[in-house]
């Protein structure tokens, strides 16, 4: 979620600014400030340095020519949107003496609108169709910080990285594809900082998620079109296993066969495997693909089981590729079951779950509700096991830390495990492992593995770890930068 503007920013802007000023002047220069960055802000600042942006002297960089940006724009899936932007949000931009300003995904802007004179005021620092404004282009900026952290975020002055942006401030939201979830570009409204309003940042929100309701409005009438031309195809295999798929894979229709929402396709079709281990065949269509498949049933394939469940953020469970969503206790049952491949009881699971007042009636109710959703070939009882092939990032850590080099380690380690979950035996798994690699990660005098470590939420705050990257990080490594802020705000 993104963060919500603070008072002093609403009350007296001129003067949140000068604070903001003192804030960075402090960050850069490594000593304490008056207060700490916003946590979006401080990130951003690391990501800007560690790509050696010049806080004084950077400019967005000038990356296309009138020309060139117009078949960049005729091609970009946001030009069908932008009529909705437009009434969105450009009278309103002019109103607030701001501009509106559309990205794609690396951060170039595309389309700029708005009153005259700030187009002419952007126009002095690069604010322009043809620049890029990415974290590692430019810095701290709304659009850059938006597609860095995939959430809407709003920059006031001198929390922007480079000096001459202090003057603007800058509300963003992303906005991705509803077919694949990935970023599409950013929308953007910027102007002088004594205009910030505190619904901006709501209004440029509320505007990135009608464009994205907009496309799947496409999406769908471009789906059903699709199924109504190539219906035929599928048919006329007369009852046999098949699909038919999008241009991008996704199945739009299915007959006599189970399929995960998504088929790895290649262009031009062939022989793809499915998840379970079943071969298909794709063959092209109009803006799709028909998928046959032989008759029978899985090929006596056992289920995958895939949990994804070391990060910072949420945790991911998917079967035969399929993603399920599970609740906290579910991933805790998964995880301890994957920890102990011979299974446990109902009391066993109960201790390990809930401690000493652990209930097995309330697990078998949670079990009972699980294999509802996973299916009884994934988790069996008498005792509970896990009878799918298992793939846990936990497990391969573990097993890292046993075999692997430190790279190796810090290659799966993304993250405590279900950080979260206050189950005993999950809070012990998680507090060991994240001990082991901390070790393994201090005793490497490695910087990129330090570095991978302190990336994570274990090792962020970690002053031991910190020492160690100053250390070894080299004196001209713009790293070093971003470490030493960060260990000046902690102290």
């Amino acid at each position: 979620m993104a963060e919500a503007p603070e008072p002093e920013l609403l009350r007296d802007p001129e003067s949140y600014a000068r604070l903001l000023q003192r804030v960075r002047e402090a960050v850069l220069a490594g000593v304490p400030g008056p207060r700490p960055p916003r946590s979006v802000v401080s990130a951003s600042w690391d990501r800007s340095l560690a790509a050696r942006v010049d806080p004084d002297e950077g400019e967005a960089p000038f990356v296309y020519d009138a020309d060139m940006l117009a078949a960049l724009r005729e091609a970009h899936p946001l030009a069908p949107v932008l009529p909705i932007l437009r009434q969105m949000l450009v009278s309103i931009a002019d109103d607030a003496e701001h501009v509106m300003i559309v990205t794609d995904a690396d951060g170039l802007i595309l389309w700029r609108e708005g009153e005259t004179g700030q187009l002419l005021r952007g126009d002095r620092v690069g604010l322009t169709e043809g620049t890029r404004w990415s974290e590692a282009a430019i810095g701290t900026n709304a659009m850059g910080t938006a597609l860095a952290t995939g959430e809407p975020v709003q920059i006031y002055s001198a929390e922007h990285l480079v000096r001459r942006y202090h003057t603007w401030t800058c509300a963003a939201a992303p906005v991705r594809d509803p077919e694949t979830g990935a970023l599409l570009g950013s929308i953007d409204v910027s102007g002088p900082l004594r205009t910030v309003h505190p619904a901006m940042l709501s209004l440029v929100t509320a505007t990135a998620q009608l464009a994205e309701g907009q496309l799947r409005a496409q999406l769908a009438v471009r789906d059903e079109r699709l199924r109504r031309v190539n219906m035929p195809h599928l048919e006329a295999l007369r009852g046999q296993p098949g699909a038919l798929l999008s241009a991008g894979g996704r199945v739009l229709a299915a007959q006599s066969c189970l399929l995960p929402s998504t088929v790895d396709v290649r262009r031009g079709g062939g022989t793809v495997a499915l998840p379970d281990g079943r071969l298909a065949t794709v063959e092209p269509l109009p803006e799709g693909y028909l998928l046959r498949l032989a008759s029978g049933g899985t090929g006596g394939r056992r289920s995958r089981l895939r949990l994804e469940y070391l990060s910072d953020g949420a945790h991911s469970t998917t079967v035969d590729g399929r993603e399920v969503p599970l609740t906290l206790r579910h991933a805790e049952i998964l995880t301890l079951l994957a920890l102990h491949p011979n299974g446990l009881s109902a009391e066993r699971l109960a201790l390990q779950l809930y401690g000493e007042t652990g209930n097995p009636v309330t697990v078998r109710a949670e079990i009972h509700r699980l294999r509802s959703q996973l299916g009884a070939s994934v988790v069996q009882t008498r005792p509970y096991r896990l009878a799918a092939d298992v793939d846990a990032d936990f497990v391969r850590a573990r097993e890292a830390l046993r075999t692997g080099s430190p790279s190796d380690v810090l290659r799966v380690f993304r993250g405590p495990l279900l950080p979260e979950s206050e189950a005993p035996a999950i809070r012990e798994e998680r507090e060991t492992l994240t001990a082991q690699v901390r070790q393994v990660a201090l005793n490497s005098a490695d910087s990129a593995v330090l570095w991978s470590f302190w990336e994570t939420a274990c090792g962020v705050d970690d002053f031991a770890v910190l020492d160690a990257l100053l250390e070894t990080l080299p004196a001209a490594d713009p790293r070093r930068a971003a470490v030493t802020a960060h260990r000046a705000r902690l102290a």
